[in-house]
């Protein structure tokens, strides 16, 4: 990606950064180098194998806010703390989006070539401005996604995932990540956005790159970023009912360059976290028993099972983050001016002081009911910055699990459960792979007539019509009014059977 230098911005616009900070206490773990007690990496083999081992050890040595490198010699702090990250997303005033505050690359200490420079690198996003700059282009882009029909989109993400698993056969092997939480998302995506649907699979691998932060990720993000800059320009020109023309023409005026980052943000946001999130509560219904007992004898939901991920392991387990505006302590810790803060969602939700709000270490189901209609995690962020696309995304992600779940009711996993991998990455939760295995499969339905594909509404109507086709499986949630299971179009057959290499 074409991403700005967090240091080289104009005197102007550029926040104060000290460059001689003052001394910090003695034995401050934070500038302790190598001494003990210094800060432990926040990447390789420990945050993808056991990141709630890393959590609770780091909880234990340093408290709610831990010492962390992100990369060798790129130190930060992690909050680690219920209450403390709620403080640091509430106290604008002393922790800023901003990173071009950060004095890591203010003092030459980050490589032009860091894998951290797409997911830290300052951009005119929401996610990078405070105050009423963040209002103005959060009331865009919370604006533009209100315009999205529920009903359409819950047809929309079943007939494709109907057409990934019809294009499966029968043959009773399947890899639900990369043949179904991994294609699905872009296959409603690049619908709602106007995207042409050849674009797909090359979005996913380049949004992997830089999210996983891969040595590929700087040239993923300029090819990236120059793929979604023709979309801007050509639907400025000739705008559609889709959300890159509705988030041009919202009153708050974005510029083609805000509109872009704004994609960015839209598309590795909710496009990575919808795969992470499908993909962790498959796991979870075929590796633990008690929960996929409960749930098919009738007592939760798949709902239910979307919020006990959240709690436990949640899309994006830590997330960059907040800096430092000037001298300051949270959770027992000395701050320094310019300091990076990653927010730790996944610590954070796991915390003791949550109140036991937060699932027990290791267990699934407490006493028995788990944590139906407990939103109280931080999955999606605190504060102003909260993410505001959570309706839409969670409906495309039960319905991808409902769908699946009714399609293949007797899924098995494939491999012994200490056989999955997880993505090295320290920003998402996201698995490899996970193979399964079926025997029940329902062939795919004769063909329905030719139907025009469906383009998102100007409006978001409301429908009141009970829906006809909600299936009697006792895995099934509840529907949204008028969300029947629409025939198969032969759009969805020929693009993922396409995107499947046939």
């Amino acid at each position: 990606m074409s991403t700005p230098d967090p240091g080289a911005v104009p005197a102007a616009t550029a926040p104060p950064v000290r460059t001689a900070p003052p001394s910090p206490p003695p034995g401050c773990p934070m500038h302790a180098g190598a001494a003990p007690g210094g800060a432990a990496p926040l990447y390789g083999a420990a945050v993808a194998e056991d990141p709630h081992g890393l959590y609770a050890a780091l909880r234990e040595r340093h408290g709610p806010v831990a010492p962390i490198e992100l990369e060798p010699g790129v130190e930060a702090w992690l909050v680690l703390g219920y209450p403390e990250l709620l403080e640091l997303t509430r106290q604008e005033q002393l922790f800023s989006k901003d990173s071009r505050r950060w004095r890591v690359p203010a003092e030459g200490r980050l490589s032009p070539e860091s894998r951290l420079l797409p997911m830290t690198s300052w951009r005119p996003t929401l996610l990078n401005l405070d105050g009423a700059e963040h209002q103005r282009l959060r009331a865009a882009v919370a604006g533009t996604l209100a315009r999205i029909d529920q009903r359409r989109l819950r047809e929309t993400t079943e007939a494709a995932a109907d057409s990934l698993i019809d294009d499966w056969g029968p043959d009773g092997t399947a890899d639900l990540i990369a043949q179904y939480a991994r294609r699905l998302p872009l296959l409603v995506f690049t619908q709602l956005l106007g995207l042409p649907a050849e674009a797909g699979p090359r979005m996913i691998e380049l949004i992997s790159h830089f999210v996983d932060s891969s040595e590929e990720s700087v040239r993923a993000g300029a090819e990236f970023q120059a793929t979604l800059t023709e979309l801007v320009r050509s639907r400025r020109a000739e705008p559609g009912p889709d959300l890159t023309s509705w988030l041009l023409a919202h009153p708050a005026a974005l510029t083609d360059e805000e509109a872009v980052h704004h994609l960015v943000v839209i598309l590795v946001a909710g496009n990575e976290t919808t795969i992470n999130w499908t993909g962790n509560t498959l796991r979870l219904l075929l590796t633990d028993r008690r929960f996929r007992a409960t749930l098919s004898g009738g007592r939760l939901t798949v709902a239910d099972a979307l919020e006990e991920v959240l709690w436990r392991d949640p899309p994006t387990q830590n997330f960059p983050g907040r800096w430092a505006t000037g001298d300051t302590v949270l959770g027992g810790q000395y701050i320094t001016e310019g300091d990076m803060l990653v927010l730790g969602l996944a610590a954070a939700n796991a915390d003791p002081a949550a109140q036991g709000a937060a699932p027990d270490s290791g267990s699934t189901l407490r006493d028995g009911t788990g944590l139906a209609g407990n939103r109280a995690h931080l999955a999606w962020g605190a504060g102003k910055h909260v993410c505001p696309a959570q309706e839409p995304a969670r409906l495309i992600v039960e319905t991808a699990v409902e769908t699946l779940l009714h399609r293949l009711p007797d899924l098995q996993l494939a491999v012994p459960v200490h056989e999955l991998a997880w993505r090295p990455s320290p920003w998402s939760r996201a698995l490899v792979s996970l193979p399964v295995l079926y025997s029940a499969f329902t062939p795919p339905r004769p063909a329905a007539p030719e139907r025009p594909v469906w383009t998102p509404p100007s409006a978001a109507p409301t429908s009141s019509a009970p829906s006809p086709s909600t299936p009697s499986d006792a895995t099934s949630t509840a529907r949204t009014p008028g969300s029947g299971r629409p025939g198969p179009r032969s759009w969805w057959n020929s693009l993922a059977g396409w995107w499947s290499g046939r």
